[in-house]
């Protein structure tokens, strides 16, 4: 699997990803249609830092990062379901580690048990609960990630 900068014109395979992960979220509202996601991403990925996991020629999964005055932040980090468990996501959040070595900050939906075993796993730690005072109106949890 490479792990490599998102070029701006694939941005339709990025969205792709996103697509279909959140799909798999059953927890999720869906809040916006497939065309207005789509051009979420083409912005995230024509402006933004993403990096892409590719395997066989196919985007398996996207991360999307960015370090501001006030911190890092890692923003997305999805893989597509069919290539879950195959170290994409793995890839993907070492890569950010390089990209963001003092550190950095992520949220996740308290419900998305999956990738807070992940994040935990790789080192991050809770830093806070919120009640869902976000687009989703779901509960969430702040993680942080130091060296």
């Amino acid at each position: 699997m490479l792990i490599r900068p998102a070029r701006r014109n694939e941005w339709q395979r990025v969205a792709d990803v996103f697509i279909a992960a959140r799909a798999g979220m059953e927890y999720l509202p869906r809040r916006h249609s497939d065309e207005e996601t789509r051009a979420f991403i083409r912005g995230t990925v024509e402006t933004g830092s993403v990096w892409v996991a590719e395997g066989g020629g196919c985007v398996a999964g996207f991360a999307a990062l960015e370090q501001t005055r006030d911190g890092a932040w890692l923003h997305h980090l999805y893989v597509h379901p069919r290539e879950h468990n195959a170290g994409a996501g793995s890839l993907l959040l070492a890569r950010v580690k390089l990209e963001l070595p003092a550190g950095f900050s992520l949220w996740t939906f308290q419900a998305n048990l999956g990738a807070r075993r992940f994040y935990e796993r790789h080192g991050c730690r809770e830093v806070r609960r919120t009640d869902g005072d976000n687009e989703e109106n779901l509960p969430d949890i702040l993680y942080e990630w130091r060296p």
